[in-house]
């Protein structure tokens, strides 16, 4: 076996167990099987890698570094099946135009001035910008993201502006110990995304993006429609200095 060819079985063994994980998951929460979507956070590493996840059949990837992930698409942007990206990571004023411009979702908008630039750059040949709003659903002090109560009233905003689509929430709670502690952090977002989705009544507000490798499970338990993992199947990351 090539060395390729060997780390693409690895790869397809890291995901399929990642797969079922997610299956078992959904099983003890008494969900259906595929009701949570598996976005692969792919930031770090290469265009390379990442094609090697896509010739697994995973789709969706997440990027936090805008710059990094906007070269990665451009990379990739003859892929077939299409790739789905996701931009998972801080927003700047100056750098709304670029996840306008090549990114197919942004999950943490967090404040109105960033929605309205998103829109207002989205091109019109593209399909409206698939959004989420950042919350701060712990108020841990280092977190971005909206306090649970400004939720509602940005919502409303954010589900006026015409090139964006307003999917849901995201949520990154700090690391809490045991089950059920994580499980009853996550349902506080999922009792903020039910009220949202009555209160607006939006056709595609569909989307709970919360739990990583360390949480999943609890995440599945809560509600959670998309889990973000990256080390479980790329590896460990190897950051500059």
């Amino acid at each position: 076996m090539s060395t390729f060819e060997h780390a693409s079985t690895l790869l397809r063994d890291k995901l399929h167990a990642l797969q079922v994980r997610i299956h078992a998951a959904c099983l003890a929460s008494g969900r259906p099987a595929g009701s949570v979507q598996l976005l692969a956070v792919s930031k770090t590493f290469s265009a390379d890698d990442v094609r090697q996840v896509a010739a697994c059949g995973q789709r969706d990837f997440g990027e936090n570094y805008i710059q990094e992930g906007v070269d990665k698409i451009i990379a990739l942007q003859d892929s077939q099946p299409a790739l789905v990206w996701h931009c998972i990571g801080p927003m700047q004023s100056n750098k709304t135009k670029l996840v306008a411009e090549h990114f197919d979702w942004a999950h943490t908008v967090d404040r109105l001035k960033i929605a309205q630039r998103l829109s207002d750059q989205r091109p019109a040949h593209l399909a409206p910008l698939n959004v989420c709003l950042q919350v701060n659903i712990d108020g841990g002090a280092t977190k971005s993201g909206l306090a649970p109560d400004e939720v509602l009233a940005l919502a409303t905003e954010v589900a006026k502006l015409p090139r964006l689509a307003l999917r849901g929430l995201m949520t990154i709670p700090d690391p809490v110990d045991g089950f059920e502690a994580q499980v009853a952090v996550h349902a506080k977002a999922r009792a903020l995304f039910d009220m949202v989705k009555a209160a607006l009544n939006l056709p595609h507000f569909d989307t709970l993006s919360m739990g990583m490798t360390g949480d999943l499970d609890a995440a599945v338990q809560a509600g959670s429609t998309m889990v973000r993992v990256g080390t479980a199947i790329f590896g460990g990351r190897a950051y500059a200095a």
